[in-house]
């Protein structure tokens, strides 16, 4: 009988094991795009990511740097006062009302070829919000200028 219960003891517990692996790994799985890092274009030119790296770029869009494209794409640069990044969206959503040149956005997407391929872009959504990291990332530089109220 004490045999039996420390046998199936040692089931339940190797069981419960395997499905606490399984679910990590699908969490992990999951989890595989979702994960977006940020950098500034500062950052991006002191380690070049990989070119199947998915991260989110942040800074001000470049005073005159918007050229429209077909539909829904367009290119604009993106800069930390530092240095620019080149960015073509080719996302399927419209461009946000809020995105303009001089603003801070945030855009999702790759580095190719020395260009950043968005696929989301991400605008303030009020006369005086900045994301976090690009107020970060332009404290770094020293270019940020606190908003008027």
């Amino acid at each position: 009988m004490k045999g039996l219960k420390k046998q199936r003891r040692i089931q339940v517990i190797i069981v419960a094991f395997v499905a606490l692996i399984a679910a990590t790994a699908l969490v992990g799985y999951a989890l595989r795009d979702g994960i977006n890092f940020f950098r500034s274009p500062t950052q991006v030119f002191d380690e070049m990511p990989g070119p199947e790296e998915t991260f989110r770029l942040g800074g001000l869009v470049k005073e005159g740097s918007m050229v429209p494209g077909e539909g829904m794409r367009f290119a604009f640069v993106i800069s930390d006062g530092a240095n620019e990044v080149p960015v073509a969206y080719i996302g399927t959503s419209p461009r946000p009302d809020l995105f303009k040149e001089g603003t801070g956005t945030i855009a999702t997407g790759r580095l190719v070829n020395g260009t950043f391929e968005a696929t989301e872009l991400l605008a303030k959504h009020d006369e005086t919000y900045m994301p976090k990291e690009v107020v970060d990332a332009l404290k770094e530089q020293g270019v940020y200028q606190e908003p008027v109220k």
